[in-house]
């Protein structure tokens, strides 16, 4: 068998690229013939994973191509003609009754537990800055009712939430097309069999598509410049976007696209004569979908049998352009008020409408100009339209997965958690699980910057002292002139270390930013197991891997 294999992946995680590394070993003990290398595509790379696969692929065709031509009777697509859209769009002449939009997300039975077809509408709340106002970043502790959900989790799952775009990047994504959003339609696939996204209600409005469902604000792909030259009418925009999609390109392109961070949005409205004329039945193939987002719970049911807590780090940077870059899901989150209501109805001459979060989702008889609520700046065309308050908590749509930790379900085993920054989050929810059950053994080696800024959750950590169900470590980075972090305090108390993993049979977990943590730590173990446990190099780098092995020592690292 001829094979080729290409692997996706990431260079900042530890198993960088291994199901592909280990497939093509596989495939050539089973007596494959491999066609080429295995290409490891890397999303860390400064050109992402283009910069290896556009050779690779190049060189694949051509060895293809070479033992299996293209037979006389097909013909080759010529170049800059797209494919046809995988759905059309058929347009609504009347706005469909009020309950297809209604609620924005079905909320399971009491017997299915929420998952990502149908997640729970958790209303939030309480929606709380545990960072000090001169600390650089803006962290929250977001909690939800889950009350009547059906949602079960213990220490260490992972709550995914839907996020929303906000309101004034649908407005101006839906004026860069020429598109109206309360517009109906009725999504239908070219081809039999194929499957119309769950998500979306049937009929959809446009606003509701923009809103919910295209990830308008994460940053284009090439493929998207690809197809978007195939669809621009105009001469010199089409000229730009053929040479961005080009493998000659691929380094303006980053300068253009990548090392900015600029979005979908900011690419339309930079090409305003391609994006006016992009036929909507190619929304969905152009633009991808909104990914759900996941965070580490932070809190036991055993404490909080209807809550549900997460620790969420505001993503906000500058770049080299006028607007800072901010992640959709965490700005999503920490822009609703728990105390406002979800929603709000307009009544008047023209009959009835609804915003939801200041989104209009476009009600039959209601006017496409509307009263500003929420962020939204319109003019009422009605002068008897009035805003009346509805009741109800700000919802968000969640549900629940089994994370990368498992803790130990023997009360007599130690555990060792090392979680610097948000990386903590887990831990909390182990802690709060442990010492209900009061279990003891529990030592957090926590690091952040300042005590008075970003020590999360100190008065909990030290009444748990107090109380000795709880051992902690601080490394407070900036508090003097060498910079202390938590793989010093591990090496200054590398005796504890060795005693509880050699003798007590203790589990070491640690949890934060992939980029060195995890190296700074392993080296730190390492350093312990040689100091202390008197082993050689390769002895420690061996019983390393026996307590990976063995589930003993667990990572959860995010980029």
């Amino acid at each position: 068998m001829d094979f080729a294999v290409l692997g996706l992946g990431d260079s900042s995680y530890t198993k960088f690229n291994f199901v592909a590394k280990k497939l093509h070993r596989r495939l050539l003990q089973l007596g494959g013939s491999a066609l080429l290398p295995v290409c490891l595509g890397d999303d860390q790379h400064e050109l992402g994973p283009d910069a290896a696969i556009d050779p690779w692929l190049g060189d694949l065709w051509e060895k293809v191509l070479k033992q299996y031509p293209v037979p006389h009777s097909l013909a080759v697509i010529p170049p800059g003609v797209p494919l046809p859209s995988k759905f059309t769009l058929q347009f609504l002449q009347e706005p469909p009754g009020r309950s297809s939009e209604e609620p924005h997300v079905p909320s399971p039975g009491p017997q299915e537990p929420p998952s990502a077809s149908q997640p729970f509408l958790a209303p939030m709340a309480a929606n709380q800055r545990v960072t000090g106002p001169a600390h650089f970043q803006d962290v929250r502790l977001i909690e939800f009712d889950i009350t009547g959900s059906g949602i079960s989790f213990s220490a260490g799952d992972v709550v995914l939430i839907q996020p929303s775009n906000s309101a004034d990047d649908v407005q101006q994504f839906c004026q860069a097309l020429g598109l109206d959003p309360n517009q109906y339609f009725v999504l239908q696939p070219r081809e039999p069999g194929v499957p119309c996204p769950p998500e979306l209600p049937q009929p959809c409005s446009v606003q509701h598509l923009v809103a919910h469902y295209l990830d308008i604000a994460s940053v284009p792909r090439r493929s998207f410049f690809e197809l978007l030259a195939c669809l621009s009418p105009h001469g010199l925009e089409r000229e730009k976007l053929l040479e961005f999609s080009s493998a000659q390109g691929q380094e303006e392109l980053c300068e253009y696209c990548s090392r900015p961070r600029r979005t979908i949005l900011e690419v339309l409205c930079d090409f305003p004569h391609t994006a006016g004329a992009i036929p909507p039945e190619y929304l969905l193939d152009l633009v991808p979908q909104i990914r759900p987002r996941a965070f580490s719970i932070a809190s036991s049911l055993l404490v909080h049998p209807t809550r549900l807590q997460i620790l969420v780090a505001v993503v906000r940077y500058q770049t080299r352009l006028k607007e800072p870059r901010r992640g959709l899901c965490s700005s999503w989150l920490a822009s609703l008020d728990p105390t406002q209501g979800d929603f709000c109805f307009w009544e008047g001459s023209g009959g009835t409408g609804h915003a939801e979060r200041g989104f209009v989702l476009g009600l039959p008889s209601f006017p496409t100009s509307l009263p500003a609520l929420d962020g939204v700046s319109a003019a009422s065309s009605d002068p008897f339209m009035t805003p009346v308050p509805a009741a109800g908590p700000v919802s968000v749509p969640l549900w629940v997965r089994p994370g990368g930790l498992a803790f130990p379900e023997t009360p007599e085993t130690p555990v060792i958690l090392v979680g610097p920054g948000t990386g903590v989050a887990p831990f909390r929810a182990a802690i709060q699980e442990r010492v209900a059950r009061g279990w003891t053994g529990n030592f957090l080696f926590f690091g952040c910057r300042q005590r008075d800024q970003d020590f999360y959750w100190e008065a909990e950590w030290r009444e748990l002292e107090k109380r000795g169900c709880l051992t902690m470590v601080t490394a407070f980075s900036r508090e003097q002139d060498r910079k202390v972090y938590v793989q010093h305090r591990l090496r200054e108390l590398g005796p504890l270390i060795w005693k509880l993993l050699d003798r007590h049979g203790a589990c070491f977990y640690l949890a934060g930013n992939a980029k060195r943590i995890p190296v700074d730590v392993t080296e730190a173990l390492t350093s312990i197991f040689q100091e202390h446990g008197g082993l050689s190099a390769p002895e420690a780098a061996a019983y390393l891997a026996r307590l990976q092995q063995t589930l003993r020592f667990q990572m959860e690292t995010w980029a």
